[in-house]
């Protein structure tokens, strides 16, 4: 049965958009019992990292999702440099996840259809390199069942995915200001005026086209949009 099938039969139905308020629930307690050593990482980048964050820690199954950056040539480096080019680094997310819950090939496959995978130039209203997607694989395995679910991905899509399986380097996690971004209460000056950060993440989110651009591609097979 292909990835895609598996997917649909046993998680899809609490992923999709109306039904993402059950999903959110189960994540709060899900696996408060997993052993340490139960437990898996996915790294992933999808552009702006508060967006990727906001939409995995909603899956039953993931533990947590921390923001950060890989891909690069500078150790620990700051979102500032990060984002002015030439570090060479990739703004991604950290999911940590429970597999005896969610596999790696249904987080794949949720991934690849939260993002625009035919942009190799940015994602959305966020350009350059550093906001370009990509999946991350430590091991021979990882890369199989990776381009395997690109390459499926791409049938269902019936256009070319841009979105590479490249070797994960160290990861380095984002200052402390990022972190969970998506549901800050702290007041901030934003380009839309003084915003709670949670205020603020919905507003840049609306603003970039994320979501529109998603269901375009997507359709019902979008499961974030609304995130």
């Amino acid at each position: 049965m292909r990835v895609m099938d598996k997917l649909k039969l046993r998680v899809m139905d609490k992923l999709k958009p109306a039904l993402l308020a059950t999903a959110i629930g189960l994540a709060l307690c899900t696996g408060q019992g997993a052993k340490a050593e139960q437990l898996r990482t996915l790294t992933v980048a999808g552009g702006c990292f508060w967006c990727v964050e906001a939409d995995f820690e909603k899956v039953r199954g993931v533990q947590e999702v921390v923001s950060g950056f890989t891909g690069g040539t500078v150790e620990n480096p700051t979102y500032k440099q990060v984002v002015r080019g030439g570090t060479g680094h990739y703004e991604a997310v950290e999911i940590t996840f429970d597999p005896t819950v969610v596999s790696r090939e249904q987080l794949l496959e949720l991934f690849l259809r939260s993002v625009d995978v035919t942009d190799a130039g940015g994602q959305f209203c966020d350009r350059g390199d550093s906001y370009r997607t990509a999946i991350f694989v430590k091991t021979e395995t990882e890369r199989d069942i990776a381009e395997e679910v690109v390459a499926e991905a791409e049938a269902d899509l019936g256009q070319q995915v841009v979105t590479p399986v490249l070797e994960l380097g160290p990861f380095y996690p984002a200052e402390e200001y990022h972190q969970d971004y998506y549901k800050g209460t702290k007041l901030i000056l934003t380009r839309f005026g003084p915003k709670k950060k949670a205020e603020a993440y919905k507003a840049y989110r609306a603003a970039c086209n994320r979501d529109t651009r998603v269901r375009e591609l997507w359709g019902d097979d979008a499961p974030f949009v609304g995130g």
